[in-house]
């Protein structure tokens, strides 16, 4: 896994692929990708800081493990592969999108446009087991996902970090709050989502993001059908 962290990455994080934790992580991911099919595939475990250079972040959204189901992970938290279903969460994202932008519902679950303008989408386990949600939790990954946050909040440029849930809320502690802003609501999984419906994410989002000096996200996914 070492040498597939991108170069732009590599000053901020890079040290952690030297570290115990890291190497029997590795180890453990490559066990588990023996025993049977992991996702995602070993070349998008770090698609989210691919996608998007450390020097261009201004949207960091926090999800918890990659899908689990065949074809779904590939690296972006929320985001599926084109011509993969769009999931129940991000049909949630998409619905107050529409709600709250006027912004039309795309036919895919694709958010590859978005992490091109600057948003990290990083969960915070990056890879799991086919169909078993939460099965690499306590692996490893949240110590070097957490080294990302906080690498992230140490930059001089301030970010928008997007934490959806409890679970994510749990990392503000890793996040200078008088330099950057939070934007925390509930989860938009069906379990919650009538209270994340309603919470006016995008504005807030790009409102903060423009008071720091940058473009706003442009929020549209095109449709590729």
């Amino acid at each position: 896994m070492t040498q597939m962290l991108p170069e732009s990455w590599l000053p901020a994080v890079g040290g952690e692929l030297d570290q115990p934790y890291f190497k029997e992580l590795t180890e453990f991911v490559e066990k588990e990708r023996a025993n049977g099919p992991v996702y995602p595939p070993r070349d998008q475990v770090f698609a989210a800081l691919e996608a998007t250079p450390f020097d261009q972040v201004k949207v960091l959204v926090l999800g918890q493990d990659p899908y689990h189901g065949a074809g779904q992970g590939h690296g972006l938290c929320f985001s599926v592969r084109p011509g993969v279903k769009t999931p129940p969460s991000l049909r949630n994202i998409y619905k107050e999108m529409k709600e709250e932008l006027g912004l039309p519902v795309p036919d895919n679950g694709y958010l590859m446009p978005w992490a091109q303008q600057g948003v990290l989408l990083l969960n915070a386990v990056l890879t799991v087991r086919e169909a078993e949600p939460n099965s690499h939790k306590g692996k490893g990954w949240e110590k070097f996902t957490d080294a990302v946050i906080r690498a992230v909040s140490e930059r001089p440029d301030p970010v928008v970090f997007v934490l959806w849930g409890a679970y994510a809320q749990k990392k503000i502690p890793l996040i200078d709050a008088e330099r950057h802003v939070i934007v925390k609501g509930a989860h938009p999984s069906p379990l919650s989502a009538k209270k994340f419906f309603g919470s006016r994410p995008f504005t807030q989002i790009n409102e903060a993001v423009a008071a720091q000096g940058h473009e706003p996200i442009d929020w549209r996914i095109p449709d590729l059908g």
